[in-house]
Parts: C-alpha cells; structure tokens; sequence
C-alpha cells in the first residue's frame, strides 16, 4: 500500500458522541482520547511517520470554563500517565499551537512529554493544542519578518518551501487528512500544510474511530491520483 507520509486528523465528534448517549460532554472527550491512544499506536506501527492531531484550537477557549478546565486536565493526565508508553513505543512528541492562555500546569506537562521524547525516531506525533492555522501562519510571518530585519535571511531565498521551517513545527506536507463527526469544513487546521491533502471525511464521532476505519481512510489516500497540479502523461 502507498501509504501517506504525513496525516492529520481533525477528531471531531466527542461531546456529540456523549450527549446522544445522555453523557456528559466531558466523557467523549475521555472516549476521545482512548481512541487517540489507539490510533497513533497502529498509524506508528503500519509505518506512518507523521501524525498530526487536533486536539484543542485557539477558538474552543469560547467553550464553557467547566469544559475548557476538564479538557486540559485530561491533557494533564495523558502527558503525564502515558509517558512510558509513548517512550516505549519510541513516538517523539511535538505541539503546535500558541503557549499564551494555557494553564501553568498544562506548560509544564507538555515540556516534559517534548523533553523525554526527543530522541525518540519511530514517529512524531503533532499535537495542535491552543492552534489555529491562521494564526500559524501570522506568527511564522512575524519570524520571518524578524530574520529578515536581522539579516539572518535573504528575501530572494524565500519560498514556499522555506517558509515551513518558521511554521511551529518544520513537518512535511499534509498526505491525507481525516476529519471525523460529520462536518465538512477544515475549522482552520494547518492549512498551509494541506496544500495538496488528500480529504477523507467519515461520519463517525471520533470516539467510534477504529483502526478499521484509519484502513478506510487509507484506501481511499492510495486510489486517490495524486498531480500536485500537473497532468499525467502515458
């Protein structure tokens, strides 16, 4: 199978999966992050180099204060808890996003997780915590505009390539991305990295996301034809 290099996944779907259940919001967000554990483990042994999650973006701080604070408590405990694991497994972690609004703790435990998984080679996992893709795209141009000021940097050596190294992590290009829970939108998530991905949107609430599903999304990545703008000749 021609699998992608780089998938990202918008995991849409928790509090709707736990209110049609008569659940609170907050226990499909800790479904969510059991099928996250899953998934990254199974992308990372098929051989996915990439993955990148959307975990929480700069606009759900407009969510309830009693959501926001479950959430980050439960990113508290996966940082913390699954250490182990993920050094076992040897999945580097990195994160996106903005560090302003988020809790002291919740900083804490991130540097933590990118300090003892730094080494680590089989594959990186990208959580996008406090992201937007606009705003990625405005704080790598305030960089750029710095080096530039500086000297460090000659406007004739900017491209769109070299531009990736002032996003908030220096990744390749989205493959496929994945969006669960119904919607068909990209809700500004790494959107300069998706210039050529591949869409794959199931009407699954993330937490009934199985590795299963992840092969679905597979298929339909290897059937696509992939031009990148150009035109195939015989």
């Amino acid at each position: 199978m021609d699998l992608p290099k780089h998938i990202g996944i918008i995991m849409d779907g928790n509090g709707r999966w736990a209110v049609n259940r008569g659940l609170k919001r907050s226990e499909g967000h800790k479904e969510g992050g059991k099928t996250l554990e899953k998934i990254a483990l199974y992308a990372k042994n098929i051989g996915i180099k990439y993955l990148s999650v959307y975990a929480f973006s700069t606009d759900n701080f407009k969510r309830s204060e009693e959501e926001v604070n479950y959430l980050m408590d439960l990113l508290i405990y996966y940082f913390n808890n699954k250490l182990e694991r993920v050094c076992k497994d040897n999945i580097k972690v990195v994160f996106s996003g903005r560090r302003d609004n988020l809790r002291k703790d919740v900083m804490e435990a991130m540097d933590n997780i990118i300090l003892k998984t730094q080494n680590n080679t089989d594959c990186v996992l990208n959580i996008c915590l406090n992201y937007g893709g606009e705003e990625e795209i405005v704080d790598a141009s305030i960089k750029l505009a710095n080096d530039l000021n500086q000297g460090l940097v000659k406007k004739e050596d900017i491209n769109r390539d070299s531009f990736y190294k002032y996003l908030y992590q220096d990744l390749p290009p989205i493959d496929l991305l994945i969006r669960t829970g119904k919607e068909k939108r990209l809700s500004n998530f790494m959107l300069y990295q998706m210039i050529y991905a591949e869409i794959y949107f199931s009407d699954l609430y993330f937490p009934d996301f199985r590795e299963k599903d992840l092969d679905d999304a597979l298929k339909f990545f290897e059937e696509r034809d992939r031009r990148f703008g150009g035109v195939k000749t015989d």
